[in-house]
């Protein structure tokens, strides 16, 4: 069947706001009302982004230039709306709304396609892709943006992506009491800052399910903390603002070319592999670390379903400059101590070489112990999987979700069926064993806290499909319990 077209043949753009000039890093804000027809068929600007830190250790003040798309321009809020067939349903479906990833430097709307999505359900959705901020666009902190504008614009212009979803979604076919969210990377770490937003105390609750992929927790500092603070010194002295009376005011009325090359250069500045614009505790949205809000049970949302990749880490680790733990881990989270990187080094100490080490390190520290500290936030209402097809990277997953025009490592159409689907099986009911193609080989999915029990999506060695249930390695949780207690120096 067909999926309702407009965009590229399958979507609207809807115009959400604007986020130029005097309106960098403020809320963002309804666009002017628009009588009469509007186009909605071509794809839109996506956000200015970045490249990801690629420094050696400890030369963070050198820059490092990076190819990269060519960003298009600062308004970018919009979001693309997908429904099945050839006009708006009759009757109001689930609907999920995708956030891209992209270390919150990254990434945009128009790599990711609904039709995807409506398929995978058996035409049983509508989808929305939405956009944010990005950079030093969306994610610059320091006290002047926090007196004087917003801080962590980017995260504000995906609750308001919701917002205007639980409005207006109806009129797309959409059932505003049956979001789910789902991300991943940075879309997925979006998804975890929206379950703990406002003391997980939002209203009207914008979403029943969370879906993470992938759940991306970087250090999310105190927003003036002397590292947020740093960076915002940082754009002031790259764009030549340094000696105004008002530096927020001048960094507002440099071109965005200026501010863009700033963003650039000191996003690629960073440790390989880390990112440095990214949301911070700003006191009215995101009111505490992650790993304390979801130790307390603070969340939004219903239902969780979480998965990560078997190797979450290495993407991120120059695979060719191997680091002793200790010194590994004082780069990702300069606040720790030589007893805590000690601690830190012990627990990994048995697990390999020395990059193999670094590259847990990153991976575990990350994305999957933050997806643990999720699970169990959730009790009793999560399911956690794992995508263990070899070699199993980080974002190896996402052509899995969104497999038109791709070429799909292994292309097996039961295996696709049973990956897929288990998450749009949940965003119709909630429950991933409620399937939406009764012929779908994936066994019963049990609840996470049912014996630390996951679904693990692999294959055989003779390329057949392998889907099977595991129990969470206790190993590991014992190291997240360390990450756990560390979370106040590393910022999560």
């Amino acid at each position: 069947p067909p999926v309702g077209k407009c965009l590229l043949g399958s979507s609207f753009s809807i115009t959400l706001t604007r986020s130029i000039g005097d309106l960098r890093w403020q809320a963002p804000q309804a666009p002017a009302n628009v009588t009469g027809v509007q186009q909605a068929d071509t794809e839109p600007s996506p956000c200015f982004s970045s490249g990801q830190g690629i420094a050696p250790p400890d030369t963070a003040s050198t820059s490092h230039e990076k190819r990269q798309t060519p960003a298009q321009s600062e308004d970018c809020l919009f979001l693309n709306v997908y429904f099945p067939g050839d006009s708006i349903p009759g009757t109001l479906l689930p609907t999920v709304v995708w956030i891209h990833g992209g270390g919150y430097i990254g990434g945009s709307a128009s790599s990711f396609t609904g039709s995807d999505l409506i398929r995978e359900s058996e035409h049983g959705v509508v989808a929305v892709i939405i956009q944010y901020r990005l950079g030093f666009f969306g994610f610059l902190a320091g006290n002047e943006v926090k007196e004087n504008g917003v801080l962590n614009a980017g995260l504000l212009d995906q609750n308001f992506a919701l917002r205007w979803v639980n409005q207006h979604i109806s009129k797309f076919g959409g059932d505003p009491t049956k979001v789910t969210i789902w991300g991943e990377s940075a879309g997925a770490g979006s998804v975890l800052q929206h379950v703990i937003a406002e003391d997980g105390q939002t209203s009207p609750q914008l979403f029943r399910g969370a879906i993470t992929s992938s759940t991306f927790l970087p250090s999310q500092y105190l927003f003036n903390d002397t590292i947020p603070q740093s960076l915002y010194d940082q754009v002031v002295e790259q764009t030549n603002c340094t000696s105004a009376s008002d530096t927020l005011t001048c960094l507002r009325g440099v071109d965005a070319s200026v501010l863009q090359a700033a963003n650039t250069k000191i996003n690629t500045a960073g440790f390989f592999g880390t990112f440095v614009s990214v949301p911070v505790v700003d006191g009215t949205f995101i009111r505490q670390r992650a790993t304390e809000a979801l130790k307390q049970g603070k969340v939004n949302g219903e239902v969780l379903l979480a998965v990560t990749n078997a190797d979450e880490g290495s993407a991120f680790v120059n695979q060719s400059d191997p680091l002793n733990a200790t010194f590994y881990a004082s780069q990702l989270f300069p606040k720790l101590s030589s007893n805590e990187t000690s601690a830190i080094e012990a627990a990994y100490a048995n697990l390999g070489s020395l990059i193999t080490q670094d590259n847990l390190i990153m991976g575990e520290s990350i994305f999957v112990c933050p997806t643990y500290f999720l699970l169990n936030a959730f009790q009793n209402r999560s399911f956690k999987g794992e995508f263990a097809l070899p070699p199993a990277g980080h974002g190896l997953d996402v052509n899995y979700y969104f497999p038109a025009g791709k070429t799909l490592s292994f292309n097996n159409t039961a295996f696709l069926n049973a990956f897929s689907q288990s998450f749009l099986s949940f965003v119709i009911s909630l429950d991933p064993n409620v399937k939406v193609d009764p012929t779908n080989i994936t066994p019963q999915w049990s609840l996470y806290s049912d014996g630390n029990t996951e679904m693990k999506f692999n294959k055989t060695a003779d390329n057949q499909p392998n889907v099977t249930t595991i129990t969470t390695d206790d190993n590991l949780l014992e190291r997240c319990s360390l990450w756990e207690s560390l979370g106040s120096l590393t910022g999560q």
